[in-house]
């Protein structure tokens, strides 16, 4: 029998949608740079929280992905939970915001700000 791939792609990606958001708010916060740090750490009522940070460089070690004239970055440690992830905008009736589209997330909560693995 044939071993199936995993077709998961083993990047982050962003919205055109997200992307352009990111610059606005860089924007008004007065920032030229509009590079984004994603992350996640320990937290939240399903185990792990995501982060989001207008940033300039990147850290040491970081995983840089360019995408829509943005450029991401990702510690190596937050990377193993976000692989696969797409970061979207979403302008909906239920609130805005960013959202996370990840594969990874096992479980999460009603906020769409954590998740569990």
């Amino acid at each position: 029998m044939p071993v199936k791939e995993n077709t998961k792609p083993l990047t982050i990606s962003i919205s055109e949608q997200a992307a352009s958001h990111v610059r606005a708010f860089a924007e008004q916060a007065g920032k030229e740079v509009s590079n984004l740090r994603v992350g996640v750490k320990g937290g939240g009522c399903s185990g792990l929280t995501y982060v989001l940070d207008i940033v300039e460089e990147p850290r040491d070690g970081d995983k840089i992905i360019e995408e829509h004239g943005l450029k991401l970055f990702v510690d190596r440690n937050s990377y193993v939970f976000l692989a696969g992830t797409t970061l979207d905008y979403s302008g909906g009736l239920n609130g805005k915001g960013f959202v996370f589209n990840n594969p990874n997330a096992k479980t999460s909560c009603g906020c769409g700000t954590s998740f569990g693995v």
